[in-house]
C-alpha cells in the first residue's frame, strides 16, 4: 500500500467494517493517529469508521503552492459514499445527518498542533434533522454551536474569545453558571449569536455546504503543519524529515447527548510515576475537547463504575488488550454515546523519565518485553528528569503553602511569576528564573512553556495541554490550582486573600501539587531501585566508556556517583578565577620578563598541585585528563578603567601599565587568537608550572597509595610540529620533577592532544605520531568547520532550523556529515600512525544521545560529558550498541 501511495495514485485510506486499509507500519504515510485507527479497527475494537488523507497530500499541498492536490476532493467524495453506506446516514442530510470530526496526525506525535473540529457537516437544516433523529433538541443545537466555534477558531482564525464573550452574555441572561446549565432556548440563541460573531470577524457567513466545510477543514490541517507553534515544537523536539501531517476524517459519536454519554482521556499506566494503574479522566455529557481544554474539571476514571459499571469494565478490557497488542503504555481517547463505548485514538503515551524507567522495568518483569527492548524504550535524554532536584523536607515543612493543585509533572521549580509566553521567554533570556502562570495553556504558549522553569495553571486536569506537554519535556507543572485568580493584564494573582505580582517568587512541587510562598530550598536526588537496574542493563550492553568533564573534586565525586569512568576534560583555567589565584594569575600576565612571570607562577604552583591531588583522589583508579591552559590571557584581565585601577594598586603598578597590557593583548577574533598550545610556545614557563603541578600531585598520590592515571592534554594543536615541540617540553619537565623529588619509579602519565582544529584531523596520521591519545573537542571543531561563532549563532540559527537548512543545532547534536567526517578521519588516520591510539570526545556532544550513536559508530573509546549527563550517556551508549 505504501508503494502505491508514494506514486501519487492513492491519497486516502479507509478504515471501517466494510474494509480497512493500512497498518501501524504505514505511520510515515498515515501518521500515527491514522495508522493506529486502522490498526484498532483491524483487531476488532469499537472504532467509529472514517478515512485518512495521507501525509504525502500535505507535501503536495505545499508543492502546489498551497492548493489541494488535484483529484483529492474526488477521492474524499468516494470515501464519504462508503461511510454513508456503512452507517446508513447521509452527509449533511436534513433527516439523520452523518457528521464528521477532523483531526491532524503526523508520523510523530505532536500534541496541540491543531485543535480538533467536531460535528462537521452541520448547517441550519441538518441541525433540525439531528434534533428529530435523536429526540434531543438541546443536544443538536449544542453540537451546532460547538461546530461554529471550532470551525471559526481553527479554520477561519476567528479568535475563541469572541465566541466566549457571546456565550457569557447568554449564560448571564439565563442565570447559568456552567455551559451545561444553558437551556434549549439559550442554545438556539447562542447558535444565532455565534453565526453573527463568525460573519463579523471573518467577513463571510458560516458555510452551509458540508463539503465546503470539509474542504476548508482539510486545508486548515495542511496549513497547521507550518504554523509557528508546530514549527517551534518540531525544533524543540528535534523532529525533522517528515513530509507533513495526515488528516483524519472520522464519523462522529457524541459524548454530549445527555447523562448517559461522556468522553475521556486516559493512559494505560500512570504517565507521571509509571505505576501500573489505569490513569485517566472523563466528563459526563461532554465532547472530547472539553477534557483536554481544561474548561470543566473532569472526574477520575476510578469513579466511572458509580456512573456506568459495564462501560468501565469494557474499557478496562480494552486497556489490557491494547497494552498486549502494542507492548507499550497507550494514551487513549474514548467517547460513550448513550451507554455505548467507542475508541477514538490510541498512541504511545508520553511519560516522564521516572515513569519511563519504572514502566520498562515492570514490563520486563511482566514478560511483555525483554531487557534489550526496555533499554531502547527509554529516551536517554529523559533521564535528566530523574536527576532533577526536589524540595528539602525541612525547608518545605517551614514554607507557607498557598494552595494545592494537581501534580501534573514532577520536579521542583522556583521562579518569579510570568503571565504570558512572550514574557516568560524574554525574562528567561535575560537570566531570570520564571514560572509561567496561566489560567490554562494552549499550543500558542509553547515557547513560554519551554523557557519557564515551571508551569502553574488555575484550571485543567492531569491530561490538560499544560500537563501533557510539561510531562513530555520534563518541566515541573502544577495544574488545576482552582483557588488561584489570575489577572494577566495587571500581572498579578490572588490566592487565599494574598496578592502576588510579577516581582514575587513562588515555589511549585510538581510531584505533590503544592504551591508555596518564596524560594524553597531544593536538594539533589538519590538514585536507586529501577534506575540502578536500568543502568546495570546499560553497562552490560554498551561498548563506549563514559567519562565526565569536571574541574573540582566535588564535581568529580558527583560524576563518579553517577557512574563516570574517569575525567575526560579538566579545564585548568577554571581554577584561576578565585581569590589569591586570580591575583597571582594577573601578576603573571602583567610581568614584563620571564623572571617575573616565573615568580608569579610559583605562587600558583601549590594551588594547582592541591587541585590535582583532589581530582586524582576523587577519581582513584580512573583516568584523569587535564587540559593545559586554553583561553587567551586577556580573559583574565578586566576591561573597565575602575577595575584596572584597583588591580594596579593591588599589584603595585601604574594604571597605565595595566591599560597598556590589556590593549596589547586585545584580539579581533580571540577564538582564533593567542590561546591553547600557542600560549605554551610563547610562554613555556606556563606549561612548565602546570606540568610540574600535575607530576608533583601524581607523586604525592602514589606515595599515599592512590592509584593515579594522569593524562596531560595539549590544546588547540594544528600541526604535528607544535605537538612534537610541546611534548618534548612536557617530557623534560616530567623528568626534572622526578629528579628533584628523587622518584625512581615509572609514572603513569600519558601525553596527548585535543583535536579541535580541522587541520589536526586532516593530518591526524602526522599528529598521532606524537600523541598517546586524541580527545576531540567538538565545540571548537564545530565552530571552525562551520565558521559559526557559538556566542553569536543565535542571531540566525533559529531561521536555519525553521527552514530546515540545518536538521539540528550543530552545537547540541554533532553534525555527523561534516564535523563527523573530520572526527572519523582523525580516528582512522591517528590509529594508522599509532596502533591502539585512545580516542574520545569531550565537547558538549558527549552527553547528547544522537551524537553518542555516532561516537559508537566511528569506534571512539569513550565520551565525556557534564556530571549530570553521565547516566544519559551510559544509556545512550547501550542503545547505540544495541542498534548496531
Amino acid at each position: 500500500m505504501a508503494k502505491k501511495a508514494a506514486s501519487g495514485a492513492k491519497m486516502i485510506y479507509y478504515f471501517g467494517k466494510t474494509k480497512t486499509e493500512g497498518t501501524t507500519k504505514d505511520k510515515p504515510l498515515l501518521g500515527g493517529k491514522g495508522a493506529n485507527l486502522a490498526d484498532m479497527t483491524s483487531i476488532g475494537l469499537p472504532v467509529p469508521p472514517g478515512f485518512t488523507i495521507t501525509t504525502e497530500c500535505c507535501d503536495l499541498y505545499y508543492q502546489h503552492k498551497k492548493k489541494l492536490p488535484p483529484g483529492l476532493m474526488d477521492e474524499v467524495r468516494t470515501n464519504i459514499a462508503m461511510l454513508e453506506k456503512e452507517l446508513g446516514k447521509k452527509f449533511g442530510d436534513t433527516q439523520e445527518p452523518l457528521l464528521m470530526s477532523v483531526r491532524s496526525g503526523a508520523a510523530v506525535s505532536m500534541p496541540g498542533m491543531m485543535n480538533t473540529i467536531l460535528n462537521l457537516g452541520m448547517n441550519d437544516q441538518s441541525v433540525v434533522g439531528l434534533a428529530n433523529a435523536t429526540g434531543n433538541e438541546r443536544f443538536a443545537y449544542d453540537a451546532y454551536r460547538r461546530l461554529i466555534n471550532m470551525f471559526g477558531d481553527v479554520v477561519c482564525d476567528v479568535d475563541h474569545e469572541h465566541f466566549e464573550e457571546a456565550f457569557d452574555k447568554i449564560k448571564s441572561k439565563h442565570n447559568a453558571k456552567l455551559d451545561n446549565d444553558v437551556p434549549l432556548e439559550g442554545m438556539i440563541e447562542l447558535c444565532d449569536a455565534y453565526k453573527k460573531v463568525f460573519q463579523k470577524h471573518y467577513g463571510k457567513p458560516f458555510p452551509q455546504d458540508p463539503l465546503t466545510q470539509l474542504e476548508l477543514a482539510v486545508e486548515a490541517v495542511f496549513k497547521s503543519w507550518n504554523q509557528n507553534r508546530a514549527v517551534r515544537y518540531r525544533q524543540v523536539e528535534n523532529i525533522t524529515g517528515l513530509k507533513g501531517t495526515a488528516v483524519n476524517v472520522q464519523s462522529m459519536v457524541f459524548g454530549n447527548m445527555g447523562d448517559e454519554s461522556g468522553t475521556g482521556v486516559a493512559f494505560t499506566r500512570n504517565p507521571s510515576t509509571g505505576e501500573n494503574k489505569f490513569y485517566g479522566e472523563f466528563l459526563i455529557n461532554a465532547q472530547g475537547e472539553d477534557v483536554v481544554a481544561g474548561i470543566r474539571t473532569p472526574l477520575p476514571v476510578e469513579e466511572m463504575p458509580k456512573w456506568n459499571k459495564a462501560v468501565h469494565k469494557e474499557l478496562m478490557g480494552i486497556k489490557d488488550q491494547l497494552e498486549k497488542h502494542y507492548k507499550d503504555v497507550q494514551d487513549i481517547e474514548f467517547t460513550i454515546e448513550n451507554g455505548k463505548l467507542y475508541m477514538l485514538q490510541t498512541r504511545g503515551g508520553k511519560r516522564t523519565g521516572a515513569a519511563a524507567v519504572k514502566i520498562a522495568c515492570d514490563m520486563v518483569k511482566e514478560k511483555l518485553i525483554d531487557e534489550k527492548t526496555a533499554i531502547l524504550r527509554i529516551p536517554a535524554g529523559d533521564l535528566t528528569q530523574l536527576l532533577l532536584p526536589s524540595f528539602s523536607p525541612a525547608a518545605k515543612k517551614a514554607a507557607t503553602t498557598l494552595t494545592i493543585g494537581l501534580p501534573a509533572s514532577p520536579g521542583a521549580a522556583v521562579g518569579k511569576l510570568a503571565f504570558t509566553a512572550e514574557e516568560a521567554v524574554e525574562r528567561t533570556h535575560a537570566g531570570e528564573k520564571v514560572l509561567l502562570v496561566r489560567k490554562e495553556t494552549n499550543p500558542e504558549d509553547i515557547d513560554g512553556m519551554h523557557s519557564a522553569a515551571g508551569i502553574l495553571t488555575s484550571t485543567g486536569g492531569m491530561t490538560s495541554h499544560a500537563a501533557v506537554v510539561a510531562r513530555g519535556w520534563g518541566r515541573c507543572c502544577v495544574a488545576g490550582a482552582g483557588t488561584i485568580a489570575i489577572d494577566e493584564k495587571a500581572r498579578k494573582i490572588t490566592v487565599g486573600g494574598k496578592t502576588f505580582t510579577h516581582k514575587d517568587t513562588l515555589s511549585i512541587d510538581g510531584s505533590t501539587g503544592e504551591v508555596m510562598v518564596g524560594e524553597v530550598e531544593t536538594q539533589q536526588p538519590k538514585l536507586s531501585g529501577d534506575f540502578a537496574t536500568v543502568m546495570g542493563w546499560a553497562d552490560k550492553h554498551r561498548k563506549l566508556k563514559v567519562r565526565t568533564n569536571a574541574d573540582t573534586p566535588a564535581d568529580a565525586k558527583r560524576a563518579r556517583d553517577f557512574g563516570a569512568e574517569g575525567i575526560g576534560l579538566c579545564r585548568t583555567e577554571h581554577m584561576f578565577f578565585e581569590g589569591d589565584r586570580i591575583t597571582a594569575m594577573r601578576e603573571m600576565i602583567l610581568a614584563t620578563d620571564v623572571e617575573d612571570r616565573t615568580k608569579a607562577l610559583k605562587k600558583l604552583l601549590p594551588m594547582q598541585r592541591k587541585d590535582f591531588v583532589g581530582l586524582f583522589t576523587a577519581m582513584k583508579g580512573l583516568p584523569v585528563t587535564i587540559r593545559l591552559l586554553d583561553p587567551p590571557l586577556h580573559e583574565f584581565l578586566p576591561h573597565e578603567a575602575k577595575s584596572q585601577a584597583e588591580i594596579a594598586k593591588q599589584l603595585g603598578v601604574t594604571p597605565k601599565a595595566v591599560k597598556d597590557r590589556v590593549a596589547q593583548l586585545h584580539e579581533a577574533n580571540p577564538m582564533l587568537g593567542h590561546r591553547g598550545c600557542r600560549l605554551a610556545v610563547t610562554y613555556p614557563e606556563i606549561l612548565e608550572m602546570q606540568v610540574t603541578a600535575i607530576v608533583e600531585a601524581v607523586i604525592a598520590c602514589v606515595k599515599k597509595g592512590v592509584d593515579t592515571q594522569a593524562e596531560i592534554m595539549i590544546p588547540l594543536v594544528g600541526t604535528a610540529a607544535e605537538l612534537k615541540l610541546l611534548r618534548e617540553k612536557t617530557e623534560e619537565t616530567i623528568e626534572k620533577v622526578k629528579t628533584a623529588s628523587k622518584h625512581t619509579g615509572k609514572l603513569p602519565i600519558l601525553i596527548g592532544t585535543m583535536i579541535e582544529i580541522p587541520r589536526a584531523a586532516l593530518t591526524a596520521d602526522e599528529v598521532g605520531q606524537h600523541a598517546d591519545f586524541f580527545s576531540f573537542g567538538t565545540n571548537d571543531l564545530t565552530q571552525m568547520t562551520f565558521g559559526y561563532s557559538r556566542d553569536d549563532v543565535n542571531t540566525f540559527l533559529p531561521d536555519y532550523l525553521k527552514h530546515e537548512l540545518l536538521a539540528r543545532d550543530p552545537f547540541q547534536t554533532l553534525d555527523a556529515t561534516g564535523v563527523g567526517q573530520l572526527v572519523e578521519m582523525g580516528v582512522t588516520k591517528g590509529r594508522s600512525a599509532k596502533k591502539g591510539l585512545k580516542c574520545g570526545i569531550c565537547g558538549e556532544h558527549g552527553g547528547d544521545p544522537e551524537s553518542i550513536q555516532f561516537c559508537h559508530k566511528v569506534g571512539l573509546d569513550y565520551v565525556s560529558c557534564s556530571p549530570f549527563r553521565v547516566p544519559i550517556a551510559r544509556l545512550a551508549a547501550a542503545q547505540a550498541a544495541l542498534r548496531g
